[in-house]
């Protein structure tokens, strides 16, 4: 089949009519003109015919040394060159815990449950070891009337949290429990520290109380404090506490890189103004030596809260340390999952494995997730190659 330009002087007369003529093969280029002149061109160009042999190469079609699709043929291949890959002993199961022995569903985090300690909570935790998740972190709702403005209940030995903790402790000896040092579930204003008159979180004062609350947690059976609050020098504070109470082998987890993220809340309903101790999401260097200096303090892992927004993050840190490297996807990105996949809107299994791989594929060695028990499933059954391949 040819290809025809026209391109021919001419003067455009009259106007004819053209209806009922067949439209010829050609192409028509039409190049801008002065007043009635048309500049055309005609010109005869040959179409490369295609091959009979659809799968047959073109003759002039470059030879392609390096093709990565042959290493994606077929699925033994794909899982035989997948670069990332995770399992139920990468994943951290948080769970909240309260007084009440009833389970009280959690609305805006479908399928979670403030648990009752005694019973519901050692129901789910055995629940989790089944699929291969040994390690848990405990979130503690405390009662209104223990809450004070300084937080004394957050160190007191026969709390909610250290009760639990020698609970679980008892009744499954290997599992691994990290603790949250945190002030702000202690607090009447619901911040992460001790708030002054005017305002401002103070700093060291809160410190103290947290070098308490990590040696109560440590001493009721806590494999791993994690410093959740970024206040200035509460690692290095923490450790020197630990170590003065010889818990030298309790490790810390330190929220090196915690984000002022609008994705936080689980279940309170107050918003609070946390811009003065969290860092700004759209910092890096920040993050990078908040973390520097965590690590030089005595952290053992490195934890970067949100995760899936903070991939950038989180690959950045482990090109900077050798420490492990946590990623905490928090309550809005479990939601937000669940919802849509509520909705129809995505395949929520499949969306789930994505993000966390993705977590992993990033840096993270742990990740602390609420879809840890449902991914753990999927995980340790035969689905698992149906989701990654």
């Amino acid at each position: 089949m040819a290809l025809y330009i026209l391109r021919f002087p001419c003067k455009i007369r009259e106007q004819k009519s053209y209806v009922g003529l067949r439209a010829a093969s050609c192409k028509v280029r039409i190049i801008p003109f002065r007043s009635k002149d048309i500049a055309c061109q005609l010109q005869r160009i040959e179409a490369p015919s295609l091959p009979s042999n659809p799968a047959a190469p073109l003759n002039d079609q470059p030879l392609l040394s390096r093709r990565a699709r042959r290493n994606r043929k077929c699925p033994t291949q794909r899982d035989a060159f997948r670069e990332t890959n995770i399992s139920p002993a990468n994943l951290i199961y948080p769970l909240f815990i309260h007084e009440v022995e009833v389970d009280i569903p959690i609305t805006t985090m479908p399928g979670r449950y403030m648990l009752g300690w005694r019973h519901g909570l050692i129901e789910e935790v055995a629940r989790a070891r089944d699929v291969g998740v040994n390690s848990i972190k405990l979130y503690p709702k405390v009662p209104e009337a223990l809450k004070s403005p300084t937080g004394e209940e957050a160190y007191n030995d026969n709390g909610l949290v250290p009760r639990t903790v020698r609970l679980l402790k008892d009744r499954f000896p290997d599992i691994v429990i990290y603790t949250d040092v945190n002030f702000d579930e202690y607090s009447t204003t619901g911040h992460g520290g001790i708030v002054r008159e005017d305002g401002v979180i103070l700093n060291d004062e809160t410190i103290h109380q947290l070098r308490k609350q990590a040696v109560s947690q440590a001493r009721a059976g806590a494999d791993v404090v994690c410093t959740s609050e970024m206040l200035d020098g509460r690692v290095g504070a923490i450790r020197a506490a630990l170590d003065a109470e010889s818990f030298q082998h309790v490790s810390i987890m330190s929220y090196s890189v915690k984000y002022t993220s609008s994705l936080y809340g689980r279940f309170r309903q107050v918003e609070l103004d946390k811009k003065t101790y969290q860092i700004n999401p759209a910092n890096s260097r920040e993050a990078l030596l908040e973390a520097r200096e965590d690590e030089a303090e005595g952290a053992d892992i490195l934890m970067v809260k949100p995760a899936l927004p903070s991939l950038d993050i989180i690959r950045l840190l482990k090109d900077q340390t050798l420490l492990p490297i946590g990623a905490c996807q928090v309550s809005g990105e479990y939601s937000m999952i669940k919802a849509a996949g509520l909705l129809k809107m995505i395949d929520e299994e499949k969306v789930m494995m994505e993000s966390l791989i993705c977590m992993r594929r990033a840096g993270a060695d742990v990740i602390l997730t609420y879809f840890a028990l449902q991914a753990a499933t999927i995980l340790s059954s035969a689905n698992t190659k149906t989701i990654f391949n």
